[in-house]
């Protein structure tokens, strides 16, 4: 998800049809995340088999050899609580003060809203769901409140998206790549470790998972129904704010093509050279 076409953004009224354009995609990721979260959850109040068998089988195996290999437990443990939704939400609460001190303010709002509608949303969703967690006479880890759905899964997938929305219009393309593929493996790495520790169910980190994708775009949609064109002006006044600093370390050996050769023939007079120093 992205909030902006690229670093070549054009006039704020083509920003805003751009945007605006994009709505219905960003809804139907919302509605779409919803329903499979609503039929993921069907499929755990019903104790369909195969799903249970999954479940099973990937808690049963990763809880004996955490059991059996105490630095794989430890690693476990140190990831866990490195991406848990305390540090998620501190680093949204971050990007979300930056943004507000250099006047990106519905940007900002957008930002934190992630983290507190993602926080309402899943504990809204434990408290109806009500799942038991993997319980083992044995354990390896302990973690408080209803299974349904993880909140470190569904707290890494929120944080990672919206970083990666907010650098998406200031980087170019290998570097929106290999930002999106850290998001997508600290999502991965985290839920992993949610099943290896024994807290949770694989089918409570999908649920995570397709509850964040929910919340991420339907936040982004009713953020821009509520302010047309809001967001695409913080972006670039975002971008207003922060290149100039970057423009002013370059300036000083970046030759200016759009002067006629005639201003540069009389700069390059009036500027003393090193030698003559």
């Amino acid at each position: 998800m992205h909030l902006t076409t690229g670093r070549n953004r054009p006039a704020e009224p083509r920003q805003r049809t751009t945007l605006r354009a994009r709505l219905p995609r960003y809804a139907a990721v919302a509605l779409g995340a919803l329903a499979l979260s609503a039929l993921l959850l069907g499929l755990v109040e019903s104790g369909w088999a195969p799903l249970a068998r999954l479940d099973r089988s990937w808690t049963d195996g990763l809880h004996r050899f955490a059991r059996d290999h105490a630095a794989f437990t430890a690693s476990m443990q140190t990831t866990s609580a490195l991406g848990g939704p305390v540090v998620m939400r501190a680093l949204l609460g971050l990007a979300a003060a930056w943004l507000w001190a250099i006047g990106a303010r519905t940007l900002a709002a957008w930002t934190a809203a992630q983290a507190l509608v993602g926080w309402g949303v899943q504990w809204a969703v434990k408290l109806l769901v009500d799942r038991p967690r993997p319980s083992w006479p044995d354990p390896v880890a302990t973690a408080p409140g209803p299974a349904f759905p993880s909140g470190h899964a569904m707290a890494v997938a929120i944080t990672g998206a919206t970083l990666v929305a907010l650098v998406w219009p200031r980087v170019d393309r290998p570097a929106r790549i290999a930002c999106s593929a850290v998001a997508v493996a600290a999502s991965l790495l985290i839920g992993f470790t949610r099943i290896a520790l024994g807290v949770h169910w694989p089918s409570d980190v999908l649920g995570g998972w397709f509850l964040a994708a929910a919340v991420l775009g339907g936040t982004t949609v009713a953020l821009e129904l509520w302010l047309p064109g809001a967001l695409s002006r913080d972006v670039r006044r975002v971008d207003w704010r922060t290149r100039p600093r970057v423009q002013s370390v370059l300036a000083g050996s970046v030759p200016f093509p759009e002067l006629p050769f005639g201003e540069r023939g009389a700069e390059q007079r009036i500027t003393p050279r090193a030698d003559d120093q």
